[in-house]
């Protein structure tokens, strides 16, 4: 298991706001599992997208990125999500989502990615997958 903690904040008048990003990766059944913890953003995104970069240049083109610990996702997350499921495909791989946490699919829906990438309700169930 690989863990990754990225730390970024900015100090506010009277607040200051740390935002975390978790990036645990497993092996499942011949998938990479990514799974992230944290808010994803602007200001976490790059570490996202590195990793996920990463792990395509080990040979993983077969990644699970489970958003389960995701508590808030943006559309700079997005991109790189959509980036990743780019690059994995030019190497004839998949992407795929676990999230069941309707605040995080309701962007999903609204963007039409839902129709984009498989989203399933757990890692066993892409696992399963097709």
């Amino acid at each position: 298991m690989v863990r990754a903690v990225v730390g970024t904040g900015y100090l506010g008048a009277k607040n200051r706001r740390v935002m975390d990003l978790g990036l645990d990766v497993s092996e499942r059944n011949g998938y990479a599992v990514l799974s992230v913890r944290g808010e994803v953003d602007v200001y976490t995104a790059p570490k996202f997208r590195e990793r996920l970069i990463e792990l395509v240049s080990e040979g993983k083109h077969r990644i699970i990125v489970d958003l389960e610990g995701v508590e808030f996702l943006d559309s700079t997350g997005l991109g790189v999500l959509v980036g990743g499921l780019k690059r994995l495909r030019s190497h004839d791989g998949d992407l795929l989502l676990v999230c069941t946490q309707s605040r995080i699919l309701k962007v999903f829906e609204i963007t039409g990615l839902t129709k984009v990438f498989a989203i399933h309700d757990s890692v066993d169930d892409a696992v399963g997958s097709p």
